[in-house]
């Protein structure tokens, strides 16, 4: 008896599974498949190695730090279009920093070069969030030279607890095929 009572209450979930229509659930399955995937990669290709450079190739000419900042943006210097120009390349766009302590400082370094044959200009360079702040070697770049970015991150800056965050770093420079590069981290901040 306890056997077919156990039975009723296993085919009752199935039969209310039964009646709802195969387009709801698979719906429902294409919907929990797309968000997982979406949390875990967004899109991006994760480089988790380290950044490859020579002291020689950095530039040190006005360095500055970038913060968060709302203000108005500032005019890109461009250069004459039938002069030489400069061409910005982030060889590395995103990093994970894994999972952080709920008041954890992190830091990682980017590179951008410049392989165009005319000086790259940082105009103006800001964080997403006041979280975050990226010290730059240069804001003058010459061509075949980089600059150094370490970004810093705290975790502890606001209340991010349990919470996975995305923070990046906008670029704006003189290259007319990439005004406006971007750089982003990722962390999963620890409850306690």
């Amino acid at each position: 008896m306890a056997a077919r009572a156990q039975n009723k209450s296993v085919s009752g979930i199935f039969g209310a599974l039964n009646a709802l229509p195969f387009s709801w659930v698979f719906a429902g399955i294409a919907v929990l498949l797309a968000g997982a995937y979406w949390y875990t990669s967004s899109g991006e290709s994760p480089d988790q190695g380290p950044i490859a450079y020579t002291e020689d190739e950095i530039a040190h000419a006005r360095p500055f730090r970038a913060v968060h900042e709302m203000g108005g943006s500032v005019p890109i210097p461009f250069l004459p279009t039938d002069r030489p120009q400069p061409k910005i390349a982030v060889p590395s766009t995103f990093y994970d920093f894994g999972v952080v302590g709920a008041r954890q400082v992190v830091r990682r370094e980017f590179l951008v070069r410049n392989e165009g044959e005319a000086p790259l200009t940082i105009s103006r360079a800001y964080t997403t969030c006041g979280c975050t702040v990226a010290d730059f070697s240069a804001r003058v770049i010459a061509p075949g030279k980089a600059a150094l970015i370490t970004l810093i991150f705290d975790a502890g800056f606001h209340d991010v607890r349990g919470q996975v965050v995305k923070r990046g770093i906008i670029i704006e420079n003189n290259d007319r095929t990439s005004s406006k590069a971007e750089i982003w981290v990722r962390a999963a901040v620890a409850r306690s």
